[in-house]
């Protein structure tokens, strides 16, 4: 790929996704993979006006080798220094980018019971941190292609030419090409005038349905906002985009009320195992039955991994008519395929979807019936003849989504 593409992608990140502002502190989390591109994302960090940029790099081998070699109590300890670090991102607020790179089977025969041992108790110790830094800083999640990925979508290609093809793909679902700013900013635009006429009509719930056997119904909380693109951080109002790619307008659900069954449209990668052809039914928002062609025992590992696990935290509305399903590609990664089909999140909601959130803390937003729990997974239901109607609260029926596709 050449260093010019790459160039305008990495701007994209730092100036588009985390919008990185004069004097800001700046974390980026990615593998060891590709340090070339990384040294492009912290250069154009600091073309932004960073103060220092950070990298914390990771190697998913060597994870795996940990997780099977460290007792549970080893891997369950925050360290002393970890914990400072904790305290000055607090403190700090900088910005973070994720960049995905992993192998969607990387973690493959770990012990998973384990892995959630360890989630768990690293989780009671790092809430309080997360919840003090919630809504306050901006963050983006992005891709760069690892060799194992990259095989795993192309598999009939060599390593350096799939690659090349996941670059490409990549790059097109991230509206990376030509002028990727001015194709953020049309691109928010639209999502925002979606967000504008559902917040418009009043809807109490959404129903799902599909001839693979999906019939969901979920409840949505009054003062709850559809969102989608951009955001803007509680307080100093910076605007950012958290995901790049994103097609998704959505919403965080009532907690406790959802009733039915869906399916799965999409494998789900999940702790670097792939869950396939799958469905969860609901009694009183709760999942209360799972099944799964493959990797049953890991699904229902993860709805159980909290109270909160099994109930949703997310409903998105993405069109199957949309560039990411346009291009036949299973990314077999979550930030791609979310963007290629509707899709329902388990866990923890959004506490910023609540009308003026601010006025509100933490747990005053999850009273109002938004999901807390210690994960968030989206999974992907939409297909191409789902229909999604939203009912108001004066009994009105919305046709939201026909065929797959917005309806309006």
């Amino acid at each position: 790929m050449k260093k010019t593409v790459l160039r305008r992608y990495a701007r994209l990140i730092a100036e588009k996704g985390g919008n990185v502002q004069k004097g800001q502190d700046v974390v980026i989390t990615a593998s060891v993979e590709d340090p070339v591109f990384v040294q492009m994302l912290v250069e154009e960090c600091y073309r932004c006006g960073a103060r220092k940029v950070d990298v914390d790099w990771t190697f998913q081998p060597i994870s795996k080798i940990n997780m099977k070699k460290c007792s549970v109590k080893t891997l369950s300890t925050v360290e002393k220094w970890q914990e400072e670090k904790l305290k000055w991102k607090v403190d700090r607020l900088p910005v973070h980018i994720y960049l995905e790179s992993d192998d969607p089977d990387g973690l493959s025969g770990i012990d998973q019971n384990k892995n959630s041992k360890v989630s768990q108790a690293r989780y009671k110790i790092i809430k309080p941190y997360r919840e003090a830094m919630e809504n306050k800083y901006q963050w983006c999640i992005a891709a760069i292609p690892g060799a194992a990925w990259a095989k795993k979508v192309f598999p009939g290609e060599s390593v350096n030419r799939a690659k090349e093809k996941l670059w490409e793909a990549i790059l097109a679902a991230s509206r990376a090409n030509d002028d990727p700013i001015a194709a953020w900013n049309a691109h928010n635009r639209d999502l925002e005038a979606r967000c504008s006429y559902l917040n418009s009509l009043g809807l109490e719930y959404l129903e799902y349905k599909a001839s693979n056997g999906t019939d969901l119904k979920v409840g949505l909380i009054p003062d709850a906002l559809f969102m989608g693109g951009s955001e803007k951080t509680l307080g100093k109002d910076i605007e950012f985009n958290p995901n790049i790619p994103s097609e998704e307008v959505y919403v965080s659900p009532m907690r406790g009320s959802a009733e039915g069954t869906v399916y799965s449209s999409k494998p789900l990668s999940y702790r670097g195992e792939l869950i396939e052809n799958f469905s969860l039914r609901f009694e009183n928002g709760r999942v209360v039955d799972v099944k799964a062609e493959k990797n049953e025992d890991l699904l229902k590992e993860m709805v159980s991994m909290d109270e909160g696990a099994a109930y949703l935290g997310e409903c998105a509305l993405v069109p199957y008519d949309s560039p990411i399903r346009n291009t036949e590609i299973l990314f077999y990664n979550t930030l791609f395929d979310e963007n290629a089909a509707c899709h329902l999140a388990l866990g923890a909601g959004f506490t910023n979807v609540i009308k003026d959130y601010g006025k509100y803390s933490v747990k005053e937003c999850h009273e109002k019936g938004i999901n807390d729990s210690m994960i968030h997974v989206d999974f992907m239901i939409g297909t191409s003849d789902l229909s999604i109607v939203g009912v108001t609260s004066d009994g009105r029926r919305v046709q939201i989504f026909q065929n797959g596709n917005w309806a309006f």
